[in-house]
């Protein structure tokens, strides 16, 4: 048995949420700065050069990456051998995004109440998923999500019978009815299978999954790759306003699901696809 503090789990997430906001994952980085080559439109590449400009000024001058420092959402895969010491698990992480959100003057944005809507004033609570799997391992994945983009979600409970080609449909709409709202180049998070809940879950993960990997499944590789060239051909490009660049990436993760059903979900992220990952 393991022992973990809750001291040092809100340490760890206060860091993270700072750190997630000012530096994107050097995938992502990297992804920005190679489309400027590839891009056709020459106001794209101007584009282009300037969230460039802003990723290095952000993390130069440890400020926000973009003003929007969303809500934060919390992944824990925990090993069923460890041990919390102190407060409870679920408070903890919400007193770290707590700290970190007010240490480092990131915006706060989460409301008590959908109807009330009245500021919690320290951006908690922050939305957490628990796995736990065998050992006594402890990680956490951070990755706060703006709503300009996540306003752009999707869910269609699609007919086994719509096959793989209304699933290529239900992304590419989602892509073009979303338009310059999610603010472009997008990463496009898929989920397909489970239930209503489980494959919007799995969309939300897909969008940490490092965007130099694909899926291990040989088909969904090929389909990631066929969304991705087919949705940059859409023209909706760089801030909405045209060009080739409209998605970085589409990542996808499946699940098993029921005879009767297919359910697809869609979750975008802004080119700002911020996410931390820590083993404790």
């Amino acid at each position: 048995m393991r022992t973990i503090k809750t001291e040092d789990i809100i340490l760890n997430v206060k860091e993270m949420c700072m750190e997630a906001n000012y530096e994107l994952s050097s995938d992502i980085k990297e992804k920005i700065i190679s489309a400027k080559d590839k891009e056709t439109s020459e106001i794209g590449k101007k584009i282009l050069s300037q969230l460039d400009e802003n990723m290095k000024i952000a993390k130069e001058e440890k400020i926000p990456i973009c003003q929007d420092t969303g809500m934060a959402v919390v992944f824990v895969t925990m090993g069923q051998d460890v041990h919390i010491e102190g407060m409870g698990l679920t408070d903890a992480i919400n007193e770290g995004i707590r700290q970190g959100y007010t240490e480092g003057f990131l915006r706060k944005s989460v409301v008590n109440c959908p109807i009330e809507r009245i500021n919690t004033k320290d951006n908690t609570p922050g939305i957490i998923h628990y796995d736990i799997v065998p050992g006594d391992s402890f990680i956490i994945t951070l990755a706060p999500k703006g709503f300009g983009s996540e306003n752009m979600s999707k869910i269609v409970m699609l007919k086994p019978a719509d096959g793989i080609e209304g699933i290529k449909k239900v992304v590419i709409d989602a892509v073009r009815e979303a338009g310059p709202n999610a603010c472009p180049p997008v990463v496009v998070g898929v989920g397909i299978g489970g239930t209503f809940e489980k494959c919007a879950l799995l969309s939300k993960k897909a969008l940490t999954r490092n965007t130099d990997t694909h899926n291990e499944i040989p088909y969904i590789k090929d389909l990631e790759i066929e969304l991705l060239e087919k949705i940059n051909k859409l023209n909706i490009g760089p801030g909405g306003l045209g060009g080739y660049t409209t998605a970085l990436a589409v990542n996808i993760e499946t699940y098993p699901t029921h005879i009767a059903g297919m359910p697809v979900a869609v979750n975008m992220c802004c080119h700002v696809n911020r996410h931390i990952s820590r083993s404790l």
